[in-house]
């Protein structure tokens, strides 16, 4: 099929493919593998373009996976759900309820497919709780071979590790198993507090409540807290009203922050005052949802944005280190810096692999040149033993990389074998895996 140009949601990549195919099966992404391979072209499938690295960026045959979506088998007594890879995590709240299961943790956004999410590492916060991808029990991959490969604790196990966080780069997601748990409510307690004190009692902050993180606006000394407790589901509900939710989620934190943005872009020096009245606007809310309703925000205002995984212990020294930079330069930062928590894992390309990880993601508004700030900023990521994420904004390559991963090599390993001629390569792969 003739195809156009593609952008992807923050409007930094872009690529017009030699064609685009809309598989509707399975076999239909095996056959459109084959025809790519006969006519010497690379294979990339895309879900909702959220990533803001090219890690999707399609040169040769771009698959469209929005045909493979929905339930595909339910365990309920294991409380396992197959989805189809191109399933958006939108969907999951009506696709999970008729079986009363919800994700055991989601991040604050719910537009990516579920294939694309895990691809690149997604995660929410709290210190108990990995990325989407510890969540997965099984994948099935098509291969560049022709093949389909199914791996889970019982069939190919060597490979989980790789193939639930891979880049993309082993073959195509076509199916992917989560262990779910029981439906519950999160109890959210949103309130700002001054900074220095969220970061003295960081250690506290972070591993106290089972979900915590906070936003910092660059130019205030205030830390905007989340707090969420876990409840039952029959426990009391207490939403926020429609016109509160509407207030606080749809005018003020996009309406209204959308022309913050474009004010602070025509005016740098009017941003520092207008953070300062942001925080101080800012309520205080307490309610109690189901957990999906909590865990996720309505985003409008596209961003760039860059975030690293970080030694959880180093966040407070970053926090400082970002404040002395953006000062020390004179910028104007009008979007906020998001940090959060999660656990270790023992996926081999997990941004938390191997260690108690803190998470700190900066933004810029996509109208403003993100590089200098990203890449000054990166440096302090980096002397903290940071790991970038990698479908966010980063400079690094294979090289630099690879160090911090002590399962880097055994992943390019499971990638020579999977895809030896690199079918499902792109520029952005070979640039973080080599060529």
């Amino acid at each position: 099929m003739s195809s156009t140009v593609w952008r992807n949601w923050s409007r930094i990549e872009s690529v017009t493919p030699a064609r685009v195919a809309y598989p509707g099966s399975p076999d239909e992404v095996v056959q459109a593998i084959a025809a790519a391979r006969a006519d010497g072209l690379r294979v990339k499938p895309i879900g909702a373009g959220h990533s803001f690295t090219g890690i999707a960026v399609a040169p040769g045959v771009q698959l469209d996976l929005r045909n493979l979506q929905g339930v595909l088998a339910v365990d309920e007594q294991r409380h396992r759900v197959k989805l189809a890879a191109g399933t958006h995590l939108y969907r999951l709240p009506e696709l999970l309820k008729p079986y009363g299961l919800a994700l055991q943790n989601m991040g604050d956004i719910d537009a990516q497919t579920i294939a694309g999410a895990t691809s690149t590492g997604t995660h929410g916060t709290g210190h108990a709780f990995g990325g989407l991808a510890t969540q997965i029990v099984a994948v099935t991959l098509a291969t560049a071979d022709g093949g389909t490969l199914e791996i889970s604790e019982n069939s190919n196990p060597e490979l989980l590790d790789a193939a639930r966080l891979g880049l993309g780069a082993l073959g195509v997601l076509l199916d992917i198993t989560v262990q779910c748990v029981p439906a519950f409510q999160l109890q959210a307690v949103e309130k700002p507090e001054p900074l220095a004190e969220v970061l003295a009692q960081w250690e506290q902050r972070g591993t106290g409540a089972d979900h915590f993180e906070f936003y910092w606006f660059p130019h205030t000394q205030t830390a905007l807290a989340k707090t969420n407790t876990r409840l039952p589901m029959d426990a009391p509900r207490k939403p926020l009203g429609g016109f509160q939710r509407w207030l606080d989620d749809d005018l003020m934190s996009n309406t209204v922050f959308n022309w913050v943005c474009h004010l602070g872009k025509a005016v740098p020096a009017l941003t520092p005052p207008i953070n300062r009245l942001a925080q101080r606007l800012t309520n205080n809310r307490e309610f109690t949802d189901v957990s999906t309703s909590v865990f996720t925000t309505k985003r409008e205002v596209r961003f760039r944005e860059m975030e690293y995984a970080l030694p959880r212990e180093e966040v407070p020294d970053v926090l400082r280190a970002l404040d002395r930079l953006i000062n020390q330069n004179g910028w104007r930062i009008s979007f906020p810096v998001e940090v959060r928590v999660a656990a270790p894992d023992d996926i081999w390309l997990s941004t938390a692999h191997g260690r108690e990880t803190g998470y700190v993601a900066i933004h810029r508004f996509f109208k403003e040149d993100p590089h200098t700030y990203f890449r000054l900023a990166e440096q302090i990521f980096r002397a903290h033993g940071g790991r970038p994420h990698w479908g966010k904004m980063h400079y690094q390559d294979a090289s630099t990389l690879a160090p911090t991963y002590p399962r880097f090599g055994d992943f390019l390993a499971v990638r020579d074998k999977l895809d030896p001629e690199r079918v499902f390569a792109n520029d952005y792969l070979d640039r973080v895996l080599g060529a």
